[in-house]
């Protein structure tokens, strides 16, 4: 069993929802980067910090069940959306509020934008 340890995430300026507190379990380890172009900054300082396993979903896919948090780069309204429909707790680095098909299942409880890895503090 690994010793994972729990993060705050604040939203950055102009950006929307949270704070989120991210704990991976070792049911959900995954620290799911959907950004593109490897690991961003932001998903390898929540695994930096907690002991989650940096994941990178453009090279591959994992289960939603396995997810710990989703770190996204979506300004626009598809991504946005697709974690928290499925409750997974979603950071996006793009300063984005609820928009989209998909809006309603994007709340503060599920959603934070316009984080950098200054926003993201151990709990």
């Amino acid at each position: 069993m690994a010793d994972y340890k729990a993060v705050n995430i604040v939203a950055g300026k102009g950006g929307w929802g949270g704070p989120l507190t991210v704990k991976p379990t070792d049911e959900r380890p995954l620290i799911y980067c959907v950004t593109g172009g490897g690991i961003h900054a932001v998903a390898q300082h929540i695994a930096d910090l907690t002991g989650g396993e940096p994941f990178d979903g453009f090279k591959s896919s994992a289960p939603f069940d396995k997810i710990a948090v989703a770190v996204i780069d979506c300004g626009g309204t598809a991504r946005v959306g697709v974690y928290p429909m499925k409750k997974v707790l979603t950071v996006d680095i793009h300063a984005t509020s609820p928009a989209g098909p998909l809006a309603m299942f994007i709340t503060k409880e599920l959603f934070v934008s316009g984080v950098k890895p200054e926003h993201v503090t151990l709990a």
